[in-house]
């Protein structure tokens, strides 16, 4: 249940960053649409909005990570992946790293291009020896 919900938080988090929907009625839409449990509507809801809040911390270390490779050049659907991946195993911390990881490049395999799983699998590996700072740098922003 936790893969379909993934699924459904990286589409609604494509839709809001391409097309600069609002993010409430386009995760009440996808969720009215996937018809999932009520907890895996909460995890949606606490994904794509754990994602939003902290998305410039997240994108700073995506950056920072994936020079060659800016942000506003990534495609939508890997940013958004590598966003929502950091987010549960560095911010949230409910998912152990592994997870976060596997369910990342498989959607990376599901959504992206045929080089997505290998590129977000790297940048990923790479953000895991940084998951204390980017924790950190999140309760910074929150409590300055």
């Amino acid at each position: 249940m936790r893969h379909r919900a993934r699924i459904l938080a990286l589409q609604a988090l494509y839709e809001i960053d391409c097309a600069h929907h609002a993010p409430v009625a386009v995760v009440e839409r996808r969720l009215a649409e996937g018809g999932l449990p009520k907890g895996a509507a909460s995890f949606v809801r606490h994904l794509v909005n754990g994602v939003l809040d902290h998305q410039s911390v997240l994108d700073t270390f995506i950056h920072n990570h994936a020079p060659e490779w800016p942000l506003d050049q990534m495609a939508y659907v890997d940013r958004n992946i590598l966003r929502l991946a950091i987010f549960e195993f560095a911010v949230d911390g409910e998912t152990p790293v592994k997870v976060a990881i596997n369910e990342a490049v498989e959607l990376a395999k599901t959504f992206g291009s045929d080089s997505a799983p290998r590129f977000v699998n790297g940048v990923l590996g790479t953000l895991v020896e940084y998951k204390a700072t980017i924790a950190q740098a999140v309760d910074s922003a929150q409590n300055p």
